[in-house]
């Protein structure tokens, strides 16, 4: 039995676990030949849905509409799955397998052997978008850090090195790094992950079940079998499924920020005259509109996104539903409209900095992220700004 497996005899059933190096021919060979000599009554694949389906069909984000991402708020949702998965094909490169090799001859030789299959992963919108939820603003900023680092990295991953991810000692050593470095991330990323595939493995049909997953899940998603087959742990992954739903400290400070610059500059009005009210309004307008139309100018936006990132800065900074990268966003996506070579070149651009000015999606990311993060600089410089000018005319 290879160190990769473990085979769980549980209430009467047989679970055997096989872990994975995402992007290994070894891991090809050794799922394939597992499942051909055990012949399972179900396979277990670490994939959701929408990801099997990608990998199956080999769709992925060549169908990515741009302006729907913006609306419905997923933008750092995609950039985080770009960057993801343009890393794991950096890193099969070298030995020619595309990540998620292994899930597929899972799936396939499944298939061919008329053995039902099951994915058991969380859907890994739900994933990420609970690690952003969860995280403090410094820890959002570590995030984005590292997912851009590993963009940029050029570093090349031989096979050797590849295969060692799935040595226990290299796993467990990232793991331990990953936890004291971002503990909310690994939560949400192995913690929970390991609950959740062991709840749908355990619920998979079958006394006999070959689970197929990366090697860093093998010890939690083992634990946590065993305390779901031992009675001290239920399957029940509803609490872990959702996206967790603001705090209403949160949603308060998001009311609360505008309404007292607002009620400032009202004030100016009223206690200071017209001239102190307008110089108050003026400033905050300059204070939102130029690093936001700034920012825009360093992402290289077009002339007409820039102008309306100046002038739609001032009034989404007082609106917590709407931001200026939605409006900044959609307007670039509409003035530079994507090409069928951006959507091709996806993962390949989002590699460099010269791909993100290049390629027209990544470039409405850009726009979308740095007009939003001047607008931000402005909202709290502006509004101590308003505050000063305040305190001055009364």
């Amino acid at each position: 039995m290879s160190q990769t497996q473990k085979v769980l005899e549980l209430g009467g059933r047989k679970i055997t676990l096989v872990g994975t190096a995402h992007v290994s021919a070894q891991s090809i060979n050794e799922v394939t030949n597992t499942i051909m000599a055990i012949k399972p009554d179900c396979v277990a694949v670490e994939l959701d849905e929408k990801r099997a389906d990608s990998i199956q069909n080999g769709q992925k984000f060549s169908e990515l509409d741009i302006v729907k991402v913006i609306r419905e708020g997923k933008v750092f949702l995609v950039l985080a799955n770009l960057i993801l998965s343009s890393f794991q094909k950096r890193m099969g490169q070298n030995i020619g397998v595309k990540p998620g090799d292994e899930m597929l001859a899972a799936i396939n030789v499944a298939a061919e052997m008329g053995i039902p299959t099951t994915m058991v992963d969380r859907p890994v919108q739900v994933t990420l978008r609970r690690a952003w939820a969860k995280n403090s603003f410094f820890g959002k900023m570590g995030l984005l850090a590292s997912l851009l680092a590993s963009a940029f990295s050029k570093e090349e991953v031989d096979e050797s090195e590849i295969e060692a991810l799935k040595q226990k000692n290299e796993m467990d050593s990232m793991m331990a790094s990953l936890s004291e470095e971002m503990p909310v991330i690994k939560e949400v990323l192995i913690d929970e992950r390991d609950k959740y595939l062991a709840s749908k493995i355990w619920e998979s049909q079958g006394n006999n079940i070959v689970a197929v997953l990366g090697a860093g899940h093998l010890s939690g998603v083992e634990a946590h079998l065993n305390k779901i087959a031992g009675g001290t742990e239920t399957s029940d992954v509803s609490a872990i499924s959702e996206v967790p739903n603001k705090k209403s400290a949160t949603k308060f400070i998001g009311w609360l920020i505008p309404a007292i610059i607002i009620a400032f500059i009202a004030a100016g009005f009223v206690y200071g005259g017209r001239r102190a009210g307008t110089a108050m309004l003026s400033t905050w307008i300059l204070w939102n509109g130029i690093p936001s139309a700034v920012l825009s100018v360093v992402a290289l936006a077009h002339p007409l996104t820039i102008i309306v990132s100046f002038l739609a800065a001032p009034f989404t900074s007082l609106c917590p539903f709407i931001g200026v990268g939605f409006v900044s966003g959609i307007v670039q996506a509409m003035v530079c409209k994507p090409r069928v070579k951006d959507m091709e070149n996806l993962s390949e651009d989002v590699q460099s900095i010269k791909g993100f000015y290049s390629n027209r999606i990544l470039r409405v990311l850009l726009v979308f992220i740095l007009s939003s993060v001047g607008s931000s600089i402005g909202t709290f410089a502006g509004g101590a700004d308003v505050i000063r000018q305040f305190s001055e005319a009364v």
